[in-house]
């Protein structure tokens, strides 16, 4: 049937593909970096197609989506724990999650408080990661323990889900 709308929850073909490559990504990728992805790994489909599946997946739960420094959208799997805030290198586009639950606490206070239901926000926070930030005299600074272990739990989770077929 032509013109038929999916629903944003059904797992199309496409919108597993879509989720597949999204794995092998460990920071945020645009719509386009990952349609040109998909194609060096035989899971060609049509960047119209791609772009269909990232906004239904996001609909569904299933991405986190930031806004780069020129509003394009860069998408992201969303990690099994839930919805998550980044911090984004606006230089290099590494990503990594920082803890939003004052954020969330804030957001529900405010839906109590207003009456207003289906409440939804968006948090960017960006700025320059330590590899990018210029060495200061002399040394390069030291990443944050925290944000490494995070970083790899993330890669760590991401494998084991590839490893299952999502």
């Amino acid at each position: 049937m032509t013109g038929a709308k999916t629903s944003p929850t059904r797992m199309t073909p496409q919108r597993v593909a879509v989720l597949r490559a999204l794995v092998n990504c460990s920071d945020f990728v645009s719509a386009q970096t990952l349609h040109a992805r998909m194609a060096t790994m035989d899971r060609a489909v049509g960047l119209t197609t791609v772009y269909r599946a990232l906004r239904a997946l996001q609909a569904a739960g299933r991405l986190d989506v930031v806004r780069d420094e020129t509003g394009e959208r860069l998408y992201r799997r969303r990690a099994a724990d839930g919805h998550r805030h980044y911090l984004l290198c606006r230089s290099c586009g590494h990503s990594r999650p920082v803890d939003s639950d004052v954020v969330e606490r804030w957001v529900e206070q405010t839906r109590e408080i207003s009456g207003f239901v289906a409440l939804e926000h968006t948090v960017e926070l960006t700025g320059i990661c330590a590899s990018c930030r210029p060495a200061m005299h002399g040394s390069a600074p030291r990443p944050n323990a925290k944000a490494v272990q995070a970083d790899q739990a993330d890669q760590a989770e991401q494998a084991e889900q590839a490893e299952q077929g999502v």
